[in-house]
């Protein structure tokens, strides 16, 4: 089933601000949150749905990536952009809507019994991937190597000996907060913040695991499988979701994210979705016609000149480009025929060109069909 348009799916334009976009998600997350809609799956799917749009579009990199990708941009196969969310992910990440105090969701709906305290999550890892034409115009699975932190095995990634030497907070009584209470001329308010003793985790270690020294986290060597969608650019940067980096004690780790970069291609440019090429030919090829060679992303391809061709033509071979990144067809190749003026010339060759200077024939006389370069140019890019 293909996903919905992010806008849609939070009943907003593509021109609303942040803070309209912040007031949709909250409305549609109160009217299908879980624990308004008990055992409701399709409840809890658009409540998941709305949260993964929230993602994307509250946060200015990913919104203005998928204004221009759409989805391929931030799913690209294979696990990429919001598209595998859980109930954990979402509370901990948009702790400012669904945390505890101020009037947030957790209050609303007695969301402090679902945690308590706000998970965290991980920084994230970026690296650099190199890809070719060939690569970018069909789409590859790469294999990469990362050092990231992961959860530690020993302690189950909490930090303490055995994973069991811990104990609530005295400060908080295990929720990770800590509530003032303030009297005003207004009356009593509350305010809520993080537990100063234990950090917002709601737990002491007693005794630190000996394998991570109470971090709860190791940094490990991992090869990840990339799926780069057909039809990436250079300098687009796509994200792994869970791919990043654990916290300490524990959390939600952080993203994965790649920024690509183009190789540039020994014969062959890129313009959009479409390649070109400049392929060079003698003046008797050009008047008499010929069969020629080019490269193309998948191989050779043959071509047949006709007689009469002339300098800056423009020669297409249909579906020969890069797919599209959203899936809308393939581009075409472009072949631009330069015809080659030669610069020495033996004094046999110059004889048998003065005999044709004069020749009616060879007289330039284009006729009113015939078309400038620039016009050609124009013509195949529209």
């Amino acid at each position: 089933m293909a996903k919905r348009d992010y806008y849609d799916v939070l009943g907003v334009s593509r021109e609303a601000s942040a803070e309209e976009i912040k007031k949709a998600y909250r409305k549609i997350a109160i009217k299908y949150h879980p624990d308004k809609n008990p055992d409701d799956h399709t409840a809890e799917d658009k409540f998941k749905e709305a949260a993964e749009a929230y993602e994307i579009l509250s946060n200015q990199e990913k919104k203005a990536r998928y204004d221009r990708f759409g989805h391929q941009g931030m799913n690209g196969g294979g696990g990429f952009g919001g598209g595998h969310m859980n109930m954990e992910d979402i509370f901990s990440q948009f702790g400012d809507i669904f945390g505890g105090g101020g009037g947030g969701f957790g209050d609303f709906f007695g969301g402090q019994q679902r945690g308590g305290r706000r998970v965290r999550k991980g920084s994230n890892l970026r690296i650099k991937l190199k890809l070719n034409l060939e690569e970018i115009a069909n789409g590859v699975e790469k294999k990469i190597k990362v050092k990231r932190y992961v959860a530690c095995e020993a302690c189950s990634g909490n930090g303490s000996k055995n994973g069991a030497s811990l104990q609530n907070c005295s400060s908080c009584q295990g929720s990770g907060q800590v509530r003032k209470v303030v009297n005003t001329m207004l009356g009593q308010m509350v305010s809520t913040a993080t537990c100063p003793t234990c950090h917002g985790e709601g737990k002491i270690v007693t005794q630190k695991c000996e394998v991570c020294h109470g971090e709860g986290r190791q940094l490990q060597e991992e090869v990840i499988p990339i799926n780069i969608p057909a039809g990436v650019a250079d300098g687009m940067q796509l994200s792994m979701s869970g791919k990043g980096n654990v916290p300490e004690r524990g959390g939600v780790p952080g993203d994965l994210l790649i920024q690509i970069e183009e190789e540039a291609h020994p014969t062959l440019k890129r313009d959009g979705n479409n390649v070109v090429y400049d392929h060079y030919i003698s003046f008797v090829d050009a008047a008499l016609g010929a069969s020629i060679e080019v490269p193309t992303i998948e191989g050779k391809a043959k071509i047949t000149l006709k007689a009469g061709t002339q300098s800056g033509e423009i020669l297409r071979l249909r579906g020969k480009g890069i797919k599209d990144l959203n899936g809308y067809g393939r581009g075409d190749q472009l072949i631009y025929i330069n015809v080659w003026t030669p610069k020495n010339l033996s004094s046999s060759e110059k004889d048998l060109l003065e005999k044709l200077r004069d020749s009616q024939n060879f007289a330039p006389n284009p006729g009113k069909n015939e078309k400038g370069f620039f016009e050609k140019v124009k013509e195949y890019f529209q």
